[in-house]
């Protein structure tokens, strides 16, 4: 069988992994909401566990909007998240369950009956899938031009009462989202090797 995909070429790993980087210091250029709508239906192409969808997002952009979000940040990432273009409040819907007649129709009732049997289940599932999510806005972000600094130095209760009100969406993580400051990045820090963490049997 011939396999149709190739290896994307080396600028797109550069981009994506190679020499991308975390960035804390960003360029005054705004991000429209046009291209934050395309970083989502982007990234919701990726899979998750029984297509189950768990993250939510806040994108805060307006300067009201961000300081709504300094109380639920931690001294250290207050500067760098007012200087951002876009902060994400990253959350994850514990009742995400609900929604499977509409992305898992014929899966939707044994798996509601199996999560609302097992609310440690629910929230493992709901959490593990929210941050894998996580994880592809990032690659789909710097694969749109974008550069990212997801960070977890924040208040989650704050987080959870000022953004996901009601109980059933809770705070993960933030990501901050723009055009990165090259002068913030510090040298890259070290990285285990293959054979330190990895075994093939």
């Amino acid at each position: 069988m011939t396999i149709a995909r190739k290896p994307v070429d080396d600028a797109a790993l550069d981009q994506l992994f190679l020499t991308a980087r975390t960035y804390n210091g960003w360029l005054p250029t705004p991000v429209p909401d046009a291209l934050i709508r395309q970083l989502y239906d982007t990234l919701k192409m990726a899979p998750t566990s029984g297509n189950c969808n768990p993250m939510r997002v806040v994108f805060v952009k307006s300067a009201e909007g961000k300081q709504k979000l300094l109380p639920g940040l931690k001294p250290a990432n207050v500067e760098k998240t007012l200087q951002a273009p876009v902060t994400a409040v990253m959350g994850y819907d514990m009742a995400f369950y609900e929604h499977l007649d509409l992305l898992a129709p014929h899966v939707a009732q044994d798996r509601r009956a199996n999560y609302l049997a097992d609310p440690q289940l629910a929230q493992r599932a709901a959490f593990r899938n929210a941050t894998l999510q996580g994880a592809y806005m990032l690659l789909a972000a710097r694969a749109l031009g974008l550069d990212c600094g997801p960070m977890s130095g924040i208040l989650h209760d704050v987080l959870d009462h000022d953004f996901f009100p009601g109980g059933k969406v809770v705070s993960n993580f933030i990501m901050n989202i723009g055009y990165g400051d090259p002068a913030s990045v510090r040298p890259r820090a070290a990285r285990f090797a293959f054979d330190d963490v990895c075994t093939i049997v």
